[in-house]
């Protein structure tokens, strides 16, 4: 291949990464930005706050269980007509949300979103794990940014628009606004040739294994080494996800929402400073252990991470009573929790190969489904124990646990893998 082309290429590459984290920033306010209208909704209707949450959970399930079949499409048709997809169910699913005036219509609505995103977030995840073989961690990271940090920008102006226009408005307007902007640049979204990333393909870095040969998704499934990955992505998602949907109800609990924090010469009441913090730093987060991991390999990079997420959701339970302490900890607990989306899909592309990366990954995420599910009881236990204290003790281990799994179970089962997978193409070269 050709210098010219080459370049060509890489140009081409790093605009479909673009438009992959534009739309991926489209999405973020349906998960990062729901912590909002918890409070709001339950005082229109009155509903039961855990019932309300049951929202979060069928939103998280249909963005994640589905993603392997949407990834199938992707693979097979390319990522355009599911972005496209994708982008019309998001914008339905807020309007859906605005107009909403039972919880079966709320539940119908986060169904339908949770389709929409999941369409989007796992093509364009697969997407940039295609594009990428050389470089995982970092692109999987620049694209879950998007969705990590996405909702950064729009923290005050939607507690601006439910203040003063009411939930329903925000929902509407910026559900109409996201999915738009997703349909457009669906339009431009296309899937690698396997030639013309071949070139990309021999810069891997040394301190990462790459499979030896492509596994389909039958095959992923049968492998010890994808369950391991799977159980420690559910543990792991579970504190974060519990803490993106609770972060409003905490914080009121705590008696702290409204306190104004100083920090970096900013004033802002304590929920919206840890808000708009936590999405900057769990975007950040994304990118930048994505990079680490391709220099010092995927499990030791998942080691330092989760343990700094297990100290952080502790000391949080311990301090989090104090405004300043509570910004500052869900800071952290944020930075260390939103690798996991860079980390695990680029873990499953280097383990399984770039044939079948997205429903492979796709498969992969529907773990954060399933942690989705535990959710719901933590406003139950919440409300049993009259504190958060046992919901965080309990994410804090499941982190400290994943962390030591990471290099005591996961790091020595893929070299064992990645041999198995050398050997069996090495017997199949010699028997043709």
């Amino acid at each position: 291949m050709t210098t010219a082309v080459t370049s060509s290429l890489s140009k081409t590459r790093w605009l479909q990464l673009v438009f992959g984290v534009i739309c991926m920033c489209m999405i973020a306010n349906m998960q990062y930005g729901w912590t909002f209208f918890v409070n709001p909704i339950q005082e229109r209707h009155g509903w039961d706050r855990a019932a309300i949450q049951v929202a979060f959970s069928i939103f998280i399930v249909t963005e994640t269980w589905l993603v392997p079949v949407e990834g199938w499409f992707v693979d097979k048709y390319g990522p355009r007509i599911v972005v496209l997809f994708g982008g019309v169910m998001c914008g339905l699913a807020w309007v859906i949300n605005a107009y909403a005036a039972s919880l079966t219509m709320l539940y119908v609505g986060a169904a339908v979103g949770g389709i929409g995103a999941g369409a989007v977030y796992g093509t364009c995840v697969g997407n940039s794990l295609k594009w990428f073989p050389d470089r995982r961690g970092l692109a999987a990271g620049i694209t879950a940014a998007g969705f990590g940090a996405g909702s950064a920008l729009t923290v005050i102006p939607i507690q601006n628009m439910i203040k003063n226009q009411g939930y329903e408005a925000a929902f509407l307007y910026f559900g109409i606004g996201q999915g738009i902007v997703i349909t457009v640049l669906a339009l431009f979204l296309i899937a690698p040739k396997k030639e013309q990333i071949a070139a990309f393909a021999v810069n891997v870095a040394s301190k990462v294994a790459q499979t030896a040969r492509d596994f389909s998704p039958k095959e992923m499934l049968t492998t010890p080494l994808f369950w391991v990955m799977y159980a420690m992505f559910v543990m792991m998602a579970a504190g974060g996800l519990m803490a993106t949907a609770q972060l409003g109800p905490i914080a009121k609990d705590f008696g702290i929402a409204d306190i104004p924090v100083s920090l970096i010469g900013i004033t802002l009441p304590a929920l919206t400073f840890a808000a708009a913090i936590d999405r900057v730093l769990n975007g950040l987060t994304r990118p930048f252990f994505g990079w680490v991991s391709d220099h010092i390999g995927r499990e030791n990079t998942m080691f330092l991470a989760f343990a700094i997420e297990g100290v952080g959701i502790y000391a949080l339970s311990v301090f989090g009573s104090n405004p300043v302490l509570f910004v500052i900890l869900t800071g952290l607990v944020f930075f260390a929790w939103g690798e996991i989306y860079s980390l695990f899909p680029a873990m499953c592309g280097d383990a399984f190969g770039s044939k079948f990366a997205t429903t492979n990954a796709g498969l992969l995420y529907t773990a954060k489904g399933t942690a989705a599910i535990i959710v719901p009881f933590t406003s139950i236990i919440t409300t049993m124990t009259g504190s958060w204290h046992a919901v965080f003790v309990t994410a804090a281990a499941l982190n400290i646990i994943a962390a030591i799994m990471a290099l005591v179970i996961l790091k020595p089962l893929r070299r064992s893998h990645a041999e198995a997978a050398k050997a069996a193409k090495l017997g199949a070269v010699a028997a043709e």
